[in-house]
């Protein structure tokens, strides 16, 4: 009799290989393309290199610079701007979503008009608010114009350059809250509403109490793209101000990019200094919420 024969390492790990087998490709692709060079730029940040000729350690004196970088002391503070009230599309798209939950007469008609700014380029979004603002023929001016008030150069204000770029970025970032809160509410348990109502709760009450918890998912990931996208904001500024008026409009991205890539640029090293500052601050906020819902999932 023959004795039976030994199964291969495969075989007696099966359950637990073919995960990450499946995984395999997209973990690979993650660590070439986004892990290495994230170390990558961190040991670019030591050195001067004009992307050309011979690069040469200079240690720490391109963070140290930066501490004296009057350009990168407003870039950083437009970022903070950018952060602050970014963070207003995801009430603002939780509420259009709980309006378009509701079934009213040509629903779909609304949720087609609030779905149309996410489907839309960056780039198409920065040229209508460009037009927008127009101070001769845009349409905030006109409409400004019918009141009484006087042209105003969005724009062309470095007061108000930042705000203008922001307002026309929130548009399709409320939508993509929207989105996600939209598909949140299918998943709700009805159950637990019609036991809320029994209980009296109803309005704010109701939402603040059953709706929200169970959004909580669909909240993290609002919270994490919303801030990523405000650090990384680059497209509509390149639009519509190219950094101006008097660079006042310049976040980090678009700083980086000035300094190692643009025409009077060529700082590798400094530029990759910049983009390890805007990492570090992605991800003290990203690790932060992480933790948050750990938390939250081993307190439950």
């Amino acid at each position: 009799m023959n004795p039976p024969r030994r199964k291969s390492f495969y075989k007696r790990n099966e359950i637990a290989l073919t995960p990450w087998l499946f995984l395999a490709p997209g973990i690979l692709f993650f660590a070439v393309y986004v892990i290495i060079p994230i170390f990558q730029s961190f040991n670019l940040s030591l050195y001067a290199w004009d992307g050309l000729g011979e690069a040469r350690y200079i240690g720490l004196a391109n963070y140290q610079e930066l501490m004296t970088d009057r350009a990168f002391e407003v870039s950083l503070w437009n970022n903070v701007k950018w952060l602050a009230f970014y963070l207003l599309a995801i009430p603002a798209g939780l509420f259009i979503a709980l309006f378009l939950n509701q079934t009213v007469v040509g629903i779909r008609l609304y949720k087609s008009l609030f779905f149309f700014p996410f489907v839309i380029s960056q780039v198409v979004v920065g040229l209508v608010f460009a037009w927008f603002y127009n101070p001769s023929f845009g349409l905030l001016n006109t409409a400004l114009g019918w009141v009484g008030l006087g042209p105003i150069n969005v724009l062309g204000d470095p007061t108000m350059v930042t705000y203008g770029i922001i307002a026309a970025g929130l548009w399709p970032q409320t939508a993509y809250c929207m989105i996600l809160y939209l598909t949140g509410l299918n998943a709700v348990d009805p159950e637990q509403i019609e036991a809320g109502r029994l209980d009296g709760a109803k309005g704010f009450r109701m939402l603040w109490h059953i709706i929200l918890p169970q959004l909580k998912p669909a909240t993290f990931i609002c919270f994490v793209v919303t801030i990523i996208g405000a650090l990384r904001s680059f497209d509509l500024i390149s639009i519509m101000t190219n950094g101006g008026p008097f660079g006042s409009s310049r976040v980090l991205s678009f700083y980086m990019f000035e300094k190692a890539l643009s025409e009077y640029g060529f700082r590798m090293g400094y530029g990759a200094a910049i983009a390890v500052v805007l990492f570090l601050i992605m991800l003290i906020f990203i690790a932060y919420f992480l933790w948050s819902m750990f938390r939250e999932e081993r307190g439950h």
